[in-house]
């Protein structure tokens, strides 16, 4: 510093400080020399704490306020100083001032995933992300522990190492939860809560006050949330059959404004609804034919057979779907009789093979082989 600013500085006789930043926790008051005028005013506001030190000594610690520097208001400083004899003159001393507001919106997260079991999906790697407060509680410990000499201290200054415990903690709780995956985002909140009251009393070491913890997200990875994605897909489509349907009218539809890739999916579903009609088609139940026929109106041939979708009920539940080979098989290996039943889409409800004219020719080889001869 200049003559100028000692000269200044002797005529300065109010101490005080106004935060214009956000980040701000400890400012230390700039004077010549550390000087300080005896009988000066000192301007401590709401949300602030002043604090002395002197001779590398914290002497006093001033709540909000408007204070006169004398001896009889500073007793502490005054036996530093050896003012015995209450001597009026300059005193050397270093004015720290505390930002004891709420620090809010602090992040937090986990650089690396955090493994752990999980009874659906056996092991994941999961991701969070959150916010914390915090605010000065004790000014001396603050300074003693973490601020120092330091004249101008910041949030950015602590938040890594605060962050790291945060994350810490929390993979030990997370760890030992037993909560689910899918039901974590249930549990947001009583994870903050139980992880406040977890770390708090560490934060109360460093002289700070940790007055909320938020867990905003927890995330999977990129390729667990992409399966994840295609399992919900799947059970929001539902009825496969109605929902082929309902993208073929969407393409007949909208056939005229589509183009290139669009256009191949339109002509994909084009011809799954094609396919899907042929099989309801085939699967309409049959109507014998009267057997009175005469040699000038001999009877229609009966409609093939349908060869796929077919379901059957083995050992109580339901198979399939069966094409007419697999059935045939089926009946070959005694795993279905003619009293068996059996459904394909277009029918009301189950019937017994036998009463399914489209399946008479499952058993025929049944039907063709010889009685048992009776014993002599």
């Amino acid at each position: 510093m200049g003559i100028w600013d000692k000269l200044f500085g002797e005529f300065v006789d109010v101490i005080e400080w106004t935060d214009s930043s956000v980040d701000t926790m400890v400012y230390r008051f700039q004077r010549y020399g550390n000087e300080i005028k005896f009988g000066a005013k000192l301007t401590v506001r709401e949300s602030q704490i002043a604090v002395f030190v002197s001779e590398g000594q914290i002497a006093d610690v001033l709540g909000p306020g408007l204070y006169e520097l004398e001896t009889k208001n500073l007793p502490i400083l005054s036996t530093l100083q050896h003012w015995y004899h209450g001597f009026e003159s300059p005193f050397k001393a270093e004015v720290y001032f505390f930002n004891t507001r709420q620090f809010v919106d602090l992040k937090w997260g986990t650089k690396n995933p955090i493994m752990m079991r999980d009874k659906e999906f056996n092991m994941v790697r999961l991701r969070t992300f959150g916010t914390y407060n915090i605010r000065i509680d004790d000014p001396a410990k603050f300074i003693t522990e973490i601020v120092g000499t330091d004249g101008h201290f910041t949030v950015d200054e602590i938040s890594s190492q605060l962050r790291n415990l945060i994350v810490t903690r929390y993979t030990d709780i997370l760890g030992s939860s037993d909560i689910p995956v899918l039901d974590l985002a249930g549990n947001q909140g009583q994870l903050g809560e139980l992880l406040t009251q977890r770390i708090a009393p560490e934060f109360k070491d460093y002289g700070l006050e940790l007055t909320k913890v938020l867990v905003e997200n927890i995330s999977l990875p990129p390729a667990v949330e992409e399966a994840l994605d295609k399992r919900t897909s799947m059970g929001m489509i539902g009825n496969l059959d109605k929902y082929i349907q309902f993208g073929a009218a969407e393409s007949m539809q909208n056939g005229s404004t589509g183009g290139g890739a669009g256009s191949a999916i339109e002509m994909g579903l084009g011809f799954a609804m094609a396919n899907k009609m042929a099989n309801d088609m085939n699967a309409q139940p049959t109507v014998p034919m009267p057997t009175h026929t005469t040699q000038a109106h001999p009877a229609p041939a009966p409609p093939p057979l349908p060869d796929t979708n077919w379901h059957v009920a083995i050992d109580r539940k339901a198979a399939g779907p069966f094409d007419l080979t697999e059935l045939q098989q089926l009946a070959t290996n005694r795993q279905i009789s003619p009293g068996t039943l059996a459904w394909i889409d277009g029918m009301e409800e189950w019937k017994s093979i036998e009463s399914i004219p489209a399946l008479e020719g499952l058993f025929e080889e049944d039907k063709a082989e010889p009685p048992e001869l009776p014993n002599s």
